[in-house]
């Protein structure tokens, strides 16, 4: 990379309940304090928010924008708050993980913080999306 980040969110939330609740904007807040913390920041334009929508379907309106932005190598590196955010089920988890590789979009899940990049915690993460 030159340098210069291109960086993105992904933030979802699949009930009225959690949408009342405010939890899209928890979220955001801890999407952003990582982001400031790695020293990139995020463009509203790069705010991919499936409010309302369920992790277990893989077409989601952000999400198709999201996918589209990455094939287009528009996006560097994305945060999402934990893999249940990105998909409910393993096998979407696991297409959309190597969509964003086969483009060079690292995804961060906030909920990984600390853990190397390692086989061991990629096996954590698929271990997530099957439990999710």
């Amino acid at each position: 990379m030159n340098g210069f980040i291109r960086t993105a969110s992904y933030l979802r939330v699949s009930s009225q309940r959690q949408a009342d609740e405010h939890t899209i904007e928890s979220q955001r807040v801890d999407v952003c304090s990582r982001a400031s913390r790695d020293n990139v920041s995020i463009d509203a334009a790069f705010e991919y928010i499936d409010e309302g929508y369920s992790g277990s379907q893989l077409l989601r309106p952000a999400l198709e924008r999201l996918r589209d932005h990455v094939a287009a190598s528009m996006i560097d590196r994305l945060y999402i708050h934990s893999p249940d955010r990105l998909a409910r089920k393993f096998a979407h988890q696991a297409i959309l993980l190597e969509e964003m590789d086969k483009h060079d979009c690292e995804v961060v899940f906030l909920n990984q913080d600390g853990l190397p990049d390692s086989p061991e915690t990629k096996m954590l993460i698929q271990m997530q999306g099957m439990f999710a």
